[in-house]
């Protein structure tokens, strides 16, 4: 079967989540990296690409140009999916050229920086019913996919309780000093968009929650935390959520949690039990079920759901990481793109969507003196 012919834009030279991706498209055979716009500077571009063994030949100056010589080529020669890793800015523009000329699409989250331009490009993928990826990567991890699947089987009951926290500390030593904190792109509005903590980290605990329990979150109720008065971005917040029924939550969410790594965490609490995860151990799911020991789930093992077992590449005991739960993403988006798609083998366009749409009530829901606000 012949891979899929894939483009990137960014990710080259220091990046973090370039080799993510790159390794991750690797992982099931299924795509073949063959050209791009690694790097806004052509010298550095040109560098990275001979870096990875890339034909000259297919690397570009922008995004026009690759659009223009990859659509003049033969339909089996040209890129079928392109795949966008710059700062969360160019993710409108980038997207929207991308989706008129018809390639399919896997995209780096926040999917933009406005919920209007999210909206702008749901009506345009529909129309041109396009592949579109937006990459929460966490939703890749078999363990995951088993906590999802059990939940809607109805292992734990019905869900009256949700949980996530994501704290990271790697602002905390460039937020007290102002000439520091210039420096970071993710503080700058015109780069990263409204929100710094929320629409980076606190929009991957959202998509898990209303990934793993099947359910909308319909209101929030935030109270941010932008440190010093003149960051004009949040760094830490906290917010309180509704479901349907009397299903309530907590999602809290942090930049400046002194010397955490990437503790990101998920509990759901059901009727008959609970379900437990979390990122920096995730071979292991804990289920509690009422009045009986606490159990322990980990990949590989036979009475794992269908979807566990098709997100496991490996025997039992053997760890899986970031880079496996991205290639199960990839590997999702392949299927799709042969038109054999899975459900919730990949996070959809809708899913970026409603993660503007969450950023932006959790902004209003702060600067309105901590109201509710739906999410409609």
């Amino acid at each position: 079967m012949a891979k899929i012919r894939m483009g990137i834009l960014g990710g080259g030279g220091g990046s973090l989540i370039g080799p993510v991706h790159r390794i991750a498209s690797s992982m099931f055979d299924r795509f073949e990296i063959v050209g791009g716009v690694f790097n806004p500077n052509w010298k550095d571009n040109i560098r990275f690409a001979k870096k990875i063994g890339l034909n000259e030949d297919r690397i570009y100056k922008d995004l026009e140009e690759l659009l223009s010589k990859e659509r003049s080529l033969a339909e089996d020669k040209r890129i079928e999916v392109v795949s966008v890793l710059t700062p969360n800015f160019l993710h409108f523009p980038m997207v929207k050229r991308l989706l008129e000329e018809d390639f399919h699409v896997i995209c780096e989250k926040p999917l933009t920086t406005s919920y209007a331009e999210a909206l702008e490009l749901k009506k345009l993928r529909e129309d041109k019913q396009l592949i579109f990826a937006v990459t929460y990567t966490y939703s890749g991890y078999p363990m995951v996919r088993q906590m999802r699947s059990m939940i809607q089987d109805g292992i734990i009951g019905t869900i009256q309780k949700i949980d996530a926290q994501y704290y990271q500390g790697w602002i905390n030593p460039v937020i007290h000093d102002p000439e520091s904190r210039k420096k970071v792109w993710r503080l700058q509005p015109e780069k990263s968009g409204q929100s710094c903590c929320i629409g980076d980290v606190g929009t991957h605990a959202f998509q898990m929650l209303e990934y793993v329990t099947g359910q909308p979150i319909k209101s929030v109720l935030a109270d941010l935390n932008y440190l010093y008065e003149d960051n004009v971005m949040d760094i830490d917040g906290t917010v309180l959520l509704r479901l349907d029924g009397n299903a309530k939550g907590v999602l809290r969410a942090s930049q400046i949690a002194t010397a955490e790594e990437n503790n990101f965490t998920v509990a759901i609490y059901g009727t008959k039990g609970h379900l437990k995860w979390a990122q920096e151990n995730p071979n292991y799911l804990y289920h509690g079920l009422e009045g009986s020991p606490l159990q322990v789930l980990k990949p590989g093992h036979e009475y794992n759901s269908d979807a566990a077992t098709q997100s496991t590449k490996l025997p039992p005991g053997h760890p899986e990481g970031i880079f496996d739960a991205m290639g199960n993403i990839y590997h999702g988006v392949a299927d799709a793109i042969a038109n054999n798609p899975r459900e919730g083998s990949y996070p959809y366009l809708i899913d970026g969507v409603r993660g503007m749409q969450f950023i932006e009530c959790v902004i209003q829901s702060h600067k309105s003196g901590n109201q509710w606000t739906e999410i409609k």
